[in-house]
């Protein structure tokens, strides 16, 4: 589905953050801009990087500095202050509403949604360096990854006319 004709629009997206409610906007921008015949790039960098294990079982949302985040829960809107984020459990909890949620609602899982990059060819990158400081296994991360670091992501942004920072 990749076109890289010299009119081709181009959309490049730095994806720093690993948690399950931040997973959903680069994915589901990817996919929506390659669907329209944009060449996109995903650079994976430090937390970010986590979207590209493998096993996305550990994905969680934090609810810790979100106060935006409301859940609707028997009719009504429940928002989660600050506080609730010291009681253990509370992060898997919200973490599992947001799955049953998503199904409930019919939006695609993450790994659904990635599927869907790798098969609208959406490049992905993870970088290297972020690889080697948490002591992380390539053979632990999607095979469709590849590797680079700053200069691979600079490359892709200078040459976009899109560029998104998530």
């Amino acid at each position: 589905m990749s076109n890289s004709g010299e009119n081709t629009k181009k959309m490049s997206i730095i994806v720093t953050k690993g948690t399950l409610d931040w997973a959903y906007p680069p994915f589901i921008l990817a996919t929506t801009a390659a669907s329209m015949d944009v060449d996109v790039t995903l650079f994976f960098t430090f937390y970010g990087l986590q979207l590209l294990k493998k096993d996305l079982s550990h994905l969680q949302i934090s609810t810790l500095g979100n106060p935006a985040m409301e859940m609707p829960i028997m009719g009504m809107h429940m928002t989660m202050p600050n506080i609730v984020s010291a009681i253990p459990g509370v992060d898997a909890i919200a973490s599992s509403m947001m799955r049953n949620l998503t199904k409930k609602k019919g939006v695609a899982s993450i790994p659904e949604l990635r599927d869907m990059a790798v098969e609208c060819d959406v490049k992905i990158i993870g970088c290297q360096m972020t690889l080697d400081l948490f002591e992380w296994n390539k053979d632990d991360m999607i095979p469709e990854m590849e590797l680079g670091g700053a200069a691979t992501f600079m490359e892709k942004a200078l040459d976009s006319d899109v560029n998104l920072y998530i």
